[in-house]
């Protein structure tokens, strides 16, 4: 293993967990960057390893509300009580929200993979991120944790499905949606971020063979480990700067970056 090629990984590992939580597509801005390093990575390995690392972090900054989903709904569902509804219900919507990625991700694994990865498709899915992200730009929406519904949930799991696709946002995938039919932002960045949580976990147990089944798994298990590590970290900082800026309102500043790392990929 030589220093370069390590550096090069540790690199990937800050880009991808610094780009994951905010909305301008790491799996996007991991095809650009492999494309600038001239470094290939086959299989699924580090990405299944960098999606853990940030699903992780995600954890630790939603814990508190992991734990009251979870106390409360278990209430719910034994004493029926009317006052831990709504948390209750909060879970069912990501349940629903889930559907929509994990069966079009099954289907169109192989096909996403193979067909989609291209660089200049990157290009232009960024710029279709940066769109969509100028028109909900001055949104404030209304609607609260307590208000969400059926269809809510589904408009939002289909987004994140369409995210599927290389340098499509995940998490400004979800947040255009979740805004644009008029949640507020808190509960458009919660139930965004919460919702990253089963598709993540889904992720690394299907993708579990294709770690154990690496061939060079072995020889890069250190460059993988300090890359997780950064991802971990980087993924950390970057989700709660994140919510920082959503609070402000600054969404726009996303969306100029998209058009011009669109524009530079499409051009050079």
């Amino acid at each position: 293993m030589e220093l370069w090629e390590l550096i090069k990984y540790a690199l990937l590992g800050l880009l991808q967990g610094f780009t994951e939580p905010i909305p301008i597509s790491s799996s996007g801005h991991l095809v650009i960057a492999q494309e600038l390093f001239g470094l290939e990575i086959k299989g699924l390995s580090f990405e299944i390893l960098m999606n853990f690392a940030s699903l992780i972090a995600v954890l630790i900054i939603y814990r508190s509300d992991l734990v009251r989903l979870t106390s409360n709904g278990l209430s719910y569902v034994v004493s029926r009580d009317q006052r831990s509804k709504s948390d209750f219900m909060f879970i069912v919507y990501l349940l629903i929200g889930t559907i929509p990625a994990a069966v079009l991700g099954l289907l169109f694994e192989d096909f996403i993979g193979e067909q989609l990865k291209g660089i200049k498709i990157v290009g232009a899915t960024l710029i279709i991120t940066g769109i969509a992200l100028w028109l909900i730009r001055n949104l404030r929406g209304s609607k609260g944790d307590s208000e969400l519904n059926f269809r809510d949930a589904i408009i939002v799991g289909l987004a994140q499905a369409v995210a599927l696709i290389p340098g499509i946002s995940r998490s400004g995938a979800t947040i255009v949606a979740a805004m644009g039919i008029g949640m507020k932002q808190e509960t458009a960045l919660r139930f965004s971020f919460l919702l990253f949580i089963p598709v993540s976990v889904g992720t690394m147990l299907l993708g579990f063979d294709d770690l154990l089944s690496d061939p060079r798994f072995n020889d890069l298990l250190i460059p993988y480990i300090v890359a997780f590590l950064l991802s971990l970290i980087a993924s950390y900082f970057s989700l709660k700067w994140f919510m920082n800026i959503m609070a402000r309102g600054n969404l726009i500043y996303f969306a100029i970056y998209c058009f011009i790392a669109g524009a530079l990929v499409l051009i050079f």
